[in-house]
């Protein structure tokens, strides 16, 4: 299902959802109020980065602010980047595009209710199929492709909300710790390249959703997130692999060090939840 149908499906729900709440309050307990578990499914769909790039540390010195050049001075990549994983080696046949995909959670949490007033605590843990890739071109010509996804994720939020009786407003914010899971392919054949693999990294998350009680423990709900983590940490290294002492990748240190340009791995979420009261 496209992005745009999720979404249309999604606001559908919630509709439905404040239609019923009238029914809703018919429960005899209406409250929001106590422990709860569940879990949510949605679909996660990717910041638009097509200005990312690839930079490159030729000398070793920890900055990445080179070029890499041939011997003759000439920019090795200057063919350019694209958003995506590459088609091919060469910049024309263009780049797929960031895959946006399904993700799902389990939670647990909490809330107190003072009138109309709800504020909670909660955890949730699971993982994104969602991919972040950017690719570079050489004259050679050859592709060398980053692409990022959650291996998993764990959170902690606080939210706040309104409740009229039967349905629950809220807003939420909180801290997201990520495992994300790195890869590197190239049609570079000559030179060696290793890579770090994995990295964590720490970052912030906030939304707002709708929960509504369908029975007396049970309620249903449609959230939106937007998370940021900072992606800082993966590099890859270049050798030489079978190469010449001539290959540009060579030139500056006998090897090159490089990494994508933008470290913010950004996440939209569209999630139905449901939950259990105690």
């Amino acid at each position: 299902m496209s992005p745009i149908k999720y979404t249309l499906a999604a606001a559908t729900m919630l509709a439905a959802m404040t239609a019923s709440s009238a029914q809703a309050q018919e429960i005899e307990n209406k409250e929001f109020d106590g422990f709860y578990i569940g879990g949510s499914f949605g679909l996660g769909a990717q910041t638009n980065d097509r200005n990312e790039n690839i930079i490159f540390d030729t000398d070793r010195n920890g900055s990445f602010d080179n070029n890499v050049n041939t011997v003759t001075g000439a920019n090795a990549f200057s063919p350019g980047f694209c958003n995506g994983a590459a088609k091919s080696n060469v910049p024309n046949a263009g780049c797929t595009n960031d895959k946006d995909d399904f993700d799902y959670y389990v939670r647990a949490g909490a809330d107190k209710q003072y009138g109309n007033l709800v504020v909670g605590f909660m955890v949730d843990a699971g993982r994104s199929e969602s991919t972040d890739s950017v690719t570079g071109f050489s004259t050679t010509p050859a592709s060398y492709t980053f692409t990022r996804k959650l291996d998993y994720a764990i959170g902690a939020r606080g939210r706040i909300g309104y409740t009229p009786g039967g349905i629950l407003f809220y807003a939420t914010s909180g801290v997201s710790y990520a495992k994300i899971d790195n890869s590197f392919t190239t049609t570079n054949g000559a030179n060696s390249f290793t890579d770090n693999g994995k990295t964590e990294s720490f970052g912030w998350t906030g939304g707002v959703g709708a929960e509504a009680k369908v029975t007396d423990n049970i309620t249903m709900g449609l959230e939106y997130l937007f998370t940021r983590y900072n992606d800082d940490d993966y590099v890859v290294n270049v050798g030489p692999g079978t190469a010449g002492a001539t290959n540009p990748f060579l030139l500056a240190s006998g090897g090159t060090d490089m990494k994508r340009s933008d470290p913010d791995f950004d996440l939209h979420s569209i999630r139905l939840t449901a939950a259990f009261r105690f």
